[in-house]
């Protein structure tokens, strides 16, 4: 049970003992954070599985599905109906009062700080260098707009080719904003013909051999493939070219550890309604490293919450940005939003942290590949299936990306109507994540017997 380096601390002993349900049971009573599944409001197979249900019987129509989609939209913590209907009471019974006087003392002219140190703690930062505000996008626009100074000589942005296309349309708009040709400014970077994931020493690669290079602005986890990217020696040694170095850790963030003050990153965004679990639409986040805490030469896309706190209400026209990254903050922050977001954190402190998330996700993420494979052995040989993410648990957060050369949206209706929530990426990719917070190994188990049966369905040739 060796062939799979996540599996090595789960101590299985062999291939009947991985495709035993007991062992997932096994697995979960072992667990000292299966607990905090309860925190969460998990939908049930009913109120997902779609008009055609795929189930033997009725009861099972109640119990909870099987959700594997974090990485999408994570699901509900409990008390987040509480603390933000909290804040209706407050607006109820202070209105503007609330900005200062709040009832659950959470006043609204302060309310990002509610996350600052819980944010900083999640990417390994200090509570100067991040902020909660805006979109993932706008952020990335923000961001753009005070570290990309292109000059006749270095006037390109470095993304992935098969960046999240937001990353495309942003990068793309503020080139043209500039006046640089997007086809000319934008450089992407592929996996090699036949590979599914980039190779660090061809980013490396790539930078070395394009002086024309001002940005370098990867995904920190590759929402297609789940690939982890090396952070720390792609941030070093770009800027040892003279490069700018910024991440959109959409994928990253309550996913694996991040350490973005040590490893000197000077930017990164990320949003927060997959595995931060604020909800649809949440606010997003934002990190500048302390070396620009109090640099005002750099342009800004300057805005009233950025003004200091100390003198925002005596409404000068003159700007005074707060220290960090909070004076990058243009609009006051959306209460109910942080609020949902401020749950959700304070979720990830009861449960130890990152550290601790992750290294259960290992477990988690290890026991689903191993599952499949082992289970879908004829499936893999007639190359049905192929697992596009890395099988170095080091180089992988929580998400298996799987691809069906032949069949996806068959197979992804399928578990569909088993309660088996995933999300597709057309033409070819299912992915699953089997999220530390909230998904148990019984989880990952069911999820997989399901997928046999709606292969086998599928590809009935396989019998």
């Amino acid at each position: 049970m060796t062939d799979y380096p996540a599996l090595q601390n789960l101590q299985l002993e062999d291939k009947d003992s991985l495709l035993d349900i007991k062992t997932a049971q096994d697995l979960d009573a072992q667990d000292t954070l299966s607990k905090f599944r309860q925190a969460f409001a998990i939908p049930t197979r009913k109120d997902v599985a779609g008009e055609k249900p795929n189930f033997e019987k009725e009861s099972e129509l109640d119990e909870p599905c099987t959700y594997l989609c974090g990485n999408s939209l994570g699901l509900m913590p409990k008390q987040t109906r509480t603390l933000v209907n909290q804040e209706f009471d407050a607006w109820s019974q202070r209105g503007v009062e609330g900005h200062w006087n709040h009832p659950f003392n959470r006043p609204w002219a302060t309310v990002d700080e509610q996350v600052k140190d819980h944010l900083a703690n999640l990417v390994g930062a200090k509570p100067v260098e991040v902020t909660a505000m805006n979109t993932l996008t706008s952020n990335l626009h923000s961001m753009m707009t005070t570290f990309f100074r292109p000059t006749g000589d270095r006037y390109k942005i470095l993304i992935e080719a098969k960046a999240f296309p937001s990353d495309h349309y942003a990068v793309s708009s503020h080139l043209e904003a500039r006046g640089i040709d997007p086809a000319k400014g934008m450089l992407t970077i592929a996996p090699r013909a036949g590979e599914y994931n980039l190779r660090t020493q061809d980013i490396l690669d790539t930078i070395a051999g394009d002086p024309s290079i001002a940005l370098v602005m990867l995904s920190g986890v590759q929402y297609y493939t789940g690939q982890f990217f090396d952070i720390p020696t792609i941030t070093e040694f770009a800027q040892e070219k003279g490069c700018v170095v910024g991440w959109d850790l959409a994928h990253a963030v309550g996913n694996v550890p991040l350490k973005l003050h040590d490893w000197q990153v000077d930017f990164a965004c990320w949003c927060s309604y997959k595995y931060l679990n604020s909800g649809a639409g949440g606010i997003a986040g934002l990190f500048i490293h302390e070396k620009y805490a109090k640099d005002t030469s750099r342009p800004r896309l300057a805005g009233w919450w950025g003004n200091d706190k100390e003198n925002r209400f005596e409404m000068s026209p003159v700007f005074r940005p707060s220290e960090g990254a909070s004076g990058y903050q243009q609009s006051n922050p959306n209460v109910l939003a942080t609020i949902s977001l401020m749950s959700s954190l304070q979720i990830y402190e009861q449960a130890g942290g990152i550290d601790t998330l992750r290294a259960k996700s290992i477990k988690l993420t290890g026991y689903l590949e191993a599952l499949l494979h082992t289970t879908l052995e004829a499936h893999f040989k007639a190359d049905r299936i192929r697992i596009l993410t890395p099988s170095d648990p080091q180089r992988r957060g929580c998400q298996l990306s799987l691809e069906f050369p032949h069949g996806m949206i068959d197979v992804f209706d399928g578990l569909h109507a088993y309660g088996v929530i995933c999300d597709e990426r057309k033409p070819t990719v299912i992915r699953l994540a089997p999220v530390p917070l909230y998904n148990s190994f019984a989880d990952v188990y069911r999820a997989v017997m399901c997928l046999r049966k709606v292969m086998d369905q599928v590809y009935p040739s396989s019998h």
